[in-house]
């Protein structure tokens, strides 16, 4: 088992940036990436970005390209979304997800924390 716990969410006005946090515990040896997700009111969920658990490679969405950065730290076992010029539509509860395998099927999810951009 994995668990994730985000952090960072709040409120902020449109330009304005935040970074969000997810520490994962447990079995993290088994982790192979992990990802950010958001779920917006009368939205799917959708994927935002994603980190290898080893090696270099990145994964964002079109939406994130250019204002979002995906980082982690292996020693901390934390994993960080920093998020700049925000926008309304970035609106949601993001989420971070573990990955065993590269399968595309997210096993462990976190909470969510709220972020709220307002114009």
């Amino acid at each position: 088992q994995v668990q994730l716990v985000e952090s960072g969410g709040g409120l902020v006005q449109a330009g304005g940036s935040l970074r969000l946090s997810c520490v994962a515990s447990g079995r993290t040896f088994g982790v192979y990436r992990i990802g950010w997700f958001r779920h917006a009111p009368g939205k799917e969920r959708e994927f935002v970005a994603a980190i290898a658990w080893s090696g270099i490679s990145t994964y964002y969405a079109d939406s994130a390209k250019g204002r979002f950065t995906i980082s982690r730290d292996n020693a901390k076992n934390m994993v960080y979304l920093q998020m700049n010029r925000l926008k309304p539509e970035d609106t949601a509860v993001y989420y971070c997800a573990a990955e065993r395998t590269d399968s595309g099927e997210y096993d462990y999810w976190g909470q969510g924390t709220q972020v709220t951009v307002s114009s």
